[in-house]
């Protein structure tokens, strides 16, 4: 099966799902794999009338819904429920007469028409209860609507319980309290360069023990030919992070990194992205959450440091947020991990050289920067 739509990347994954890469995108601009703000550009056009997926994950697709349209649907089930049996009790009270007025023991009290019989519906789901109209042992077939009606009553309201608090209480929400900087840096840690990002919580209660993880994503697509996505792990030191105060997560560019032939330049001409994600348990409500953003080359910065945030006081440790995403230069070997390996192994070419290039490539980009 192939699809072809004018400036939409499509991925073509069975006989009935196809997947629309950012729809809608202008020729020229990169496409990303995955927004800043952890959303995948992703479109699924399913086959017309084909609803089984949803119907058979109910609850999910509840809870995913937008609020107004939840709303929506619990009101019309309830008031369809009331519909429903009042329909019958008015057919049972038409059936045994209740009506005319002659019957002596009614099923129903005070039930003569539809609107009386809606009305009693109402008020035994709602268990309000106004003493006007009641139930009578006359007729066994209205107690048993009555029974039934409280059976589904109950198990309406604690679907529509359950699922408006974990709707409340979705992972989504905790997830955008905690954050990842707009950029990703490149300089030297310990002598080798490293690619780094920071992560922090924006919240009092601290997440104590969390998983970072990062992969890097390239996605090409031929002429006449499918979008071929693939996915390698990138190594990360120190994975397991306590976020009480801003994180760095760091890459070492080494022989093992797919960053290590990269250098400064290849940058402008490089097509892949690096998602990074961070998955942690809330210490508040137990839940797993997950917080997640890409990085383009473009939002790559190399030959720079984050600024420090944190500061020693006498009592508490404090951290400034508005430089979380701010940067600096700092002196950084303008070549690839690969090249700078290199020449730190040649013989030939002594320490003092490399940090003079270094110096020199660092002071170049600083004087392009500012003019």
């Amino acid at each position: 099966m192939s699809t072809e739509r004018r400036d939409e990347v499509v991925i073509d994954t069975s006989f009935t799902t196809v997947h629309t890469v950012g729809a809608g995108h202008s020729e020229g601009r990169q496409l990303r794999f995955m927004h800043k703000d952890g959303r995948f550009p992703v479109v699924f056009q399913k086959i017309p009338r084909d609803w089984s997926p949803y119907l058979l994950d109910i609850f999910t697709t509840l809870v995913e819904i937008r609020w107004r349209v939840m709303l929506l649907v619990f009101s019309l089930s309830y008031i369809i429920s009331w519909l429903f049996f009042g329909l019958c009790y008015w057919l049972i009270a038409y059936v045994h007469g209740d009506g005319d007025g002659d019957v002596d023991g009614p099923c129903v009290l005070n039930v003569h028409d539809f609107t009386s019989a809606f009305l009693f519906s109402m008020e035994t789901q709602a268990t309000i209860g106004y003493g006007f109209r009641g139930m009578t042992e006359n007729c066994m077939v209205a107690v048993v609507v009555v029974t039934i009606q409280d059976v589904v009553s109950c198990l309406l309201d604690t679907i529509v319980i359950g699922i408006v608090i974990a709707k409340m209480a979705s992972a989504r929400k905790r997830a955008q309290t905690v954050g990842f900087s707009r950029f990703a840096v490149v300089n030297q840690r310990d002598g080798v360069l490293c690619l780094s990002w920071r992560l922090g919580d924006f919240r009092g209660n601290h997440i104590l023990e969390g998983v970072a993880r990062a992969q890097l994503v390239r996605h090409s697509k031929q002429s006449k030919g499918p979008v071929v996505i693939s996915y390698q792990d990138v190594d990360i030191q120190d994975r397991d992070l306590v976020l009480a105060t801003p994180a760095l997560v760091v890459h070492k560019l080494n022989s093992g990194s797919p960053l290590y032939k990269i250098s400064p330049d290849d940058l402008l001409e490089e097509n892949f992205e690096l998602v990074v994600s961070f998955t942690y348990t809330g210490d508040s409500t137990g839940m797993l959450h997950q917080t997640r953003t890409s990085y383009t080359p473009a939002d790559i910065r190399w030959a720079q440091r984050f600024q420090e945030v944190l500061k020693v006081g006498k009592k508490h440790y404090k951290v400034d947020y508005a430089l979380f995403n701010e940067t600096t230069w700092v002196a950084t070997p303008m070549l690839s991990a690969e090249q700078y390996d290199r020449g730190r192994s040649r013989p030939g070419l002594s320490r003092s050289v490399l940090v003079k290039r270094t110096r020199f490539c660092t002071e170049e980009v600083m004087q392009q920067t500012h003019l």
